[in-house]
């Protein structure tokens, strides 16, 4: 089934400017895969070299965390939508 990835501003220009992205898939991490095959430099944006998604990325299906649901195997249904939110860290402790 078509699923729907938003991606954040950081990462489209690994995805030739686009903001949404669908591909075909059935769970998360086959979603994450497609979008790295579709754009192959997201890959190292995403994925560690081990195929795990990158501590500082966070991936969201609808509003859940998928650390809270089932990771990358995680089922999806028709109508989700998957957000990949990359963490944002900074600023001074005065």
């Amino acid at each position: 089934m078509p699923v729907k990835i938003y991606l954040p501003t950081p990462l489209r220009q690994y995805a030739d400017g686009h903001d949404i992205v669908e591909v075909e898939a059935r769970t998360v991490g086959e979603a994450l895969q497609n979008l790295a095959s579709k754009f192959t430099g997201l890959r190292k944006q995403i994925f560690t070299e081990t195929g795990g998604v990158r501590s500082f990325v966070n991936i969201f299906v609808n509003d859940e965390d998928i650390r809270h649901l089932q990771g990358q195997e995680t089922v999806l249904k028709e109508g989700d939508t998957i957000y990949i939110i990359p963490s944002i860290a900074g600023g001074s402790y005065d």
